[in-house]
Order: C-alpha cells, then sequence, then structure tokens
C-alpha cells in the first residue's frame, strides 16, 4: 500500500464491528494523491496525502 513521502502515513488496521457484534477485519487507507513537487530545483513526482498538500508541508 502506498505512504506518504512526507509524514510516512500509512494504511492502518482495525476490526468492523456490527451491531449483532460480529467482527471483521477492517483497513483505513490515507488518501495518497500524486502530484509533482519541486524539491532543491529538481522536480519529482512524488506520492502525498491530502493532510499534508492542504498544510502546505509541500513546501519543504
Amino acid at each position: 500500500m502506498a505512504k506518504c513521502e512526507i509524514c510516512g502515513k500509512g494504511q492502518l488496521f482495525g476490526n468492523q464491528i456490527s451491531h449483532s457484534h460480529r467482527v471483521t477485519n477492517k483497513a483505513w487507507k490515507p488518501n495518497i494523491k500524486k502530484i509533482r513537487l519541486t524539491v532543491n530545483g529538481v522536480t519529482k513526482r512524488m506520492a502525498v496525502c491530502t493532510s499534508c498538500i492542504r498544510s502546505n508541508k509541500k513546501s519543504v
């Protein structure tokens, strides 16, 4: 699964519990987008989560 290349956010696992209390596995996936960033004068294509894009961490 993809990870954010800035903050390292990745997939989390847990249980999904129904009303009758049956338990199944559930995965929470981060909202990863591939964007172009300029890092040290070089344009790179990076996989970044939307929370990093919104918080302007991309201006590293």
